[in-house]
């Protein structure tokens, strides 16, 4: 098996890397606030699940036209303006929806946090990938996707205590308080990061956007961030209602669940960043994808299952998923030029919330309730899950082989 160098990390880097995991952090926990803070939501605004859906997917599908709408533009700037410019709208968003006292308010504030948020991430990995080399990405992909991890295991739990101590509008005012305090750090301590702007740029915004989206090997990147969407908002959407009218869990184990998946993929996350770097990207994906396969056909076949029966699959599903994510993100940063990185990466994020939107409502119609709430037909999102990871494996194979006949580059 074919090794190679990990180069070090210089203090700057360690910075740097600190600081986009923050802002992943405090863009994921926005979003996964939503789900669990519904059931105090709905009743203090008197709105019904319809609404409250609506309100959620509203999010994902600003998020996602945001991302094409700046994609032309993403490359023109110094980085690290761009990314305070959205960030700082993103923040007040959040702190709208903390005022917010009305259906219509909520909705328009989610809208505003995801016109502005749906771009951080894009941003995030463009930075990343300038700053760092080809075979330092699997380390720095594996530590920013820790952030989803953390999430869970300080977000959510903090941001039900203060819901439960005062009211729902808190986590919210406390989330734009905090991601204040992220924000200034990297006004601080972040470099400019301009490179791209020395190399010769497109004159018009709509021609670069036209040029990344049509270029080939994009497509095949974007087809794959597509797939790899689909499964996880499948199945996210309906986990708490499976996990406890399918499998027997009671609701107040569900912090537990969370807590022990979130502590373990937060070790696993470096790891997987590390083994991609150091044993091949594609071989560390399709160990991935391989057990993230058996885990899904056993997870969405379960009956009723103790907690810690039920910890070990969902641990297991999550470092399938990890081992599949990170190494993919770090292929994909080699695929744009420098002077397309900006773009590529806020139309693969707006295709990200798209599809994964489109793959909500697809497994909503797939999914019925029965008879004491069970969800029926659960196993069929997993079939489905396992037919796009499949086809996906094969897309990743074709861009690795690309990849590799590519003369070395940053």
């Amino acid at each position: 098996m074919k090794k190679h160098s990990a180069a070090p990390f210089s203090s700057y880097q360690k910075i740097v890397v600190g600081l986009l995991a923050f802002l992943q952090f405090a863009v994921i926990l926005d979003f996964m606030l939503m789900s669990p803070l519904g059931a105090l939501i709905m009743p203090a605004l008197q709105i019904s699940p319809s609404q409250f859906g609506v309100v959620v997917s509203a999010y994902a599908f600003s998020a996602g036209i945001s991302g094409l709408l700046t994609a032309g533009f993403a490359d023109r700037y110094d980085r690290k303006r761009l990314l305070l410019f959205f960030y700082t709208g993103f923040i007040l968003g959040t702190l709208w929806c903390g005022m917010a006292q009305s259906f219509e308010s909520l909705l328009l504030a989610r809208i505003v946090t995801g016109l502005f948020g749906g771009v951080i991430g894009s941003v995030v990995l463009a930075i990343a990938t300038d700053l760092f080399a080809p075979e330092q990405r699997g380390r720095v992909m594996g530590l920013i996707q820790t952030a989803f991890a953390a999430s869970q295991v300080l977000g959510l739990p903090a941001g039900i205590y203060l819901s439960n101590q005062w009211n729902w509008h808190v986590p919210f005012i406390a989330m734009a308080l905090f991601g204040l305090a992220g924000g200034l750090l990297v006004v601080w301590q972040m470099q400019p990061v301009n490179a791209h702007l020395k190399q010769p740029q497109e004159h018009s915004a709509w021609l670069h956007l036209y040029h990344t989206l049509t270029e080939r090997e994009h497509l095949l990147a974007f087809a794959i961030t597509a797939l790899l969407s689909t499964g996880g908002f499948m199945l996210m959407p309906f986990g708490s209602a499976y996990v406890v009218n399918n499998l027997g869990i009671s609701l107040d184990h569900l912090p537990t669940i969370y807590l022990v998946t979130g502590l373990c993929t937060i070790f696993i996350g470096p790891l997987v960043g590390k083994a991609a770097d150091s044993v091949g990207k594609f071989r560390v994906y399709l160990f991935g994808t391989v057990l993230s396969i058996a885990m899904v056909l056993i997870y969405t076949n379960l009956g009723h299952i103790s907690l810690l029966a039920l910890i070990i699959v969902n641990t297991l599903l999550f470092i399938g998923i990890f081992s599949r994510m990170i190494p993919v993100q770090a292929m994909m940063s080699s695929v744009p030029t420098a002077t397309k990185r900006g773009a590529f990466n806020a139309i693969s994020a707006s295709i990200q919330q798209l599809s994964g939107g489109l793959a909500s409502v697809l497994a909503g119609h797939i999914v019925v309730s029965g008879a004491g709430g069970q969800l029926l037909h659960f196993d069929r999102i997993g079939y489905v899950v396992v037919a796009s990871a499949l086809l996906a494996m094969v897309l990743v194979w074709r861009l690795h082989q690309q990849l590799a006949l590519r003369p070395r580059q940053s």
